[in-house]
């Protein structure tokens, strides 16, 4: 008997066999892809507890089956469910989807892999508990501990999210299981308050990596404030909104603004509301200049908007008002605060405009602040997932955003997500850079850049394409390589990347990732657990 099917017979008598799937449905869904990155896997593996976790990781290294864990399998634009090459098992853990522990006083939860945003939203409004999650716009199905193991962000001022952790529990290659931070003392009451614990800090080796499988962990969640602003503010023209970036850099240092800001072009928020207007572009790739203005116009927005969140007492808020409006002074942009008083007058006023065109405007301005107002207090919502659809042919879904899924929906989309400086003329620079590059292959360039800590951008460049023609694949793959190296040249390097730039991350000459390569070799020496993910250049299993 082959070591696969040694491996497959002795998972199927450890987890029973109807969680070790290998029927042809099953592999084909696992394999879909956003990113025409696209590899199958030699079966899925549901484990349902960290004891079963163990018992499959000890059987990969008997038999040196590569494995590959996922949290849901929603990795949007980076790889989705799939694994780096054909033929590892994939660990699905979302049917680890346990909340283990709430404490209120303290803000904070532990979670297993597979909670989702949803859930845990939906956990704490049911127990009307005076706390909110961070929540990023991927959709309510997406995994919270996937997106945190991989350094995303969301929108609160606890957007940050991995410096949100406190204490792991990770399963390593022979089937250790390790307690990070004060976790592993049992006497430890202070574990999930303090993340550091005591001698070298190891959490990061777990994220963006390959070195182990995280099963749970704790986060901080935020307390509820007395106030909420949501903010708006929008230049007309491209080149003004540097001086908007150097205008509130200030208030995110000193602290007066603690969310993460997202600052969008304006095709970025015109894709939130419709698809690519195929007709009216008359087959032309990108947008038309023309046609690009008067969408613009048609959804009121200028070159560029930033959006943001105000949170604290109504004190707070209300001088951070002050503070945002005097910032913005002697800048080209104009803002606009959303409170809920306001956005119910709007909401009337649509409602008595009825139909009318002003009316379908100011309607589905309503929603898009309801929306944003959601996201802020931790309320996911899938429609901020409707930029995936741009070339789509078939549109958005009809039942949108419920059940929204890009891969399974055959979905385009390829991420480039720089870091940058924040300062005006960086951002400007990354724009600069990219957008030759898409209009010689023929795209439209959206581009979000977010005030990711109190120094940093992160910018989302994106690579939209129709995945059902090849050619348009192609190019759009050639896009997405040609803006990539031109972002690695240029010092703008990505903070996460896909599977398809892993292996570029290493030049094969560099002690940073030698090191990697070591630790990896120590905790996984037959290099089972996804081979090739975030680390040195490919080691042969041994």
């Amino acid at each position: 008997m082959a070591a696969a099917e040694k491996a497959l017979a002795a998972w199927r008598r450890q987890l029973g066999p109807d969680r070790v799937l290998t029927d042809p449905a099953t592999l084909a869904r696992y394999a879909a892809s956003t990113s025409s990155w696209s590899t199958h896997p030699l079966a899925v593996v549901r484990p349902h507890s960290t004891v079963e976790v163990t018992q499959l990781v000890r059987t990969a290294t008997e038999y040196r089956l590569p494995i590959y864990p996922i949290s849901a399998g929603r990795n949007w634009g980076y790889g989705d469910a799939c694994a780096l090459t054909d033929g590892h098992a994939i660990v699905d853990l979302s049917e680890m989807n346990r909340i283990l522990e709430v404490d209120a006083t303290l803000a904070y939860v532990v979670i297993e892999p597979g909670v989702t945003q949803q859930q845990l939203s939906q956990y704490l409004l049911r127990h009307d508990l005076p706390l909110w999650m961070d929540c990023t716009g991927a959709g309510p199905d997406t995994s919270l501990m996937g997106n945190i193991l991989e350094r995303g962000f969301g929108h609160s001022p606890y957007g940050n999210r991995f410096q949100n952790v406190a204490s792991m529990e990770l399963v390593l290659a022979d089937g250790d299981v390790v307690r990070t931070g004060f976790g592993h003392y049992d006497s430890s009451v202070n574990h999930r308050v303090y993340p550091y614990g005591v001698g070298p800090y190891v959490d990061g080796l777990f994220t963006q990596s390959n070195m182990g499988i995280v099963t749970s962990l704790g986060l901080w969640l935020m307390p509820k404030t007395e106030a909420l602003n949501h903010f708006l503010g929008s230049v007309r023209e491209h080149d003004d909104i540097a001086p908007v970036i150097d205008a509130l850099r200030p208030l995110r240092l000193d602290g007066t603004l603690r969310s993460i800001l997202h600052i969008g072009n304006d095709l970025r928020v015109i894709s939130g509301g419709t698809t690519f207007p195929r007709e009216l572009a008359g087959g032309k790739m990108p947008l038309p200049e023309e046609l690009r203005r008067q969408l613009r116009a048609a959804a009121g927005v200028g070159a560029w908007t930033v959006s943001g969140a105000l949170y604290g007492s109504n004190a707070q808020v209300a001088a951070a008002r002050r503070a945002v409006r005097r910032a913005l002074m002697h800048t080209s942009a104009r803002v606009q605060f959303l409170d809920e008083r306001k956005l119910g007058l709007a909401d009337a006023a649509a409602r008595l405009l009825g139909s009318t065109a002003a009316g379908k405007r100011l309607a589905a301005r309503v929603a898009l602040g309801r929306s944003l107002f959601e996201m802020n207090r931790g309320i996911p919502n899938g429609r901020f997932l409707a930029g995936a659809y741009w070339r789509r042919r078939a549109g958005l879904p009809a039942d949108f955003p419920a059940n929204a899924n890009p891969a399974l929906d055959n979905c385009g989309m390829l991420w480039v997500s720089p870091v940058l400086p924040m300062r005006g003329a960086d951002l400007l620079r990354v724009h600069e850079l990219a957008a030759p590059i898409f209009r010689a292959h023929g795209f439209d360039l959206f581009v979000t850049f977010s005030m990711i800590n109190e120094r940093a951008l992160g910018g989302v460049l994106t690579v939209a394409y129709d995945a059902d023609e090849p050619a348009e694949v192609e190019r759009a793959r050639l896009c997405y390589r040609q803006v990539f190296e031109t972002m690695m040249r240029a010092g703008y390097i990505p903070y996460r990347v896909g599977l398809q730039s892993m292996a570029d991350l290493d030049s094969g000459d560099d002690g940073y990732w030698r090191m990697i390569g070591r630790i990896k070799a120590a905790l996984d020496p037959a290099n089972v657990i996804a081979p090739g993910r975030y680390s040195a250049r490919w080691q042969p299993r041994g």
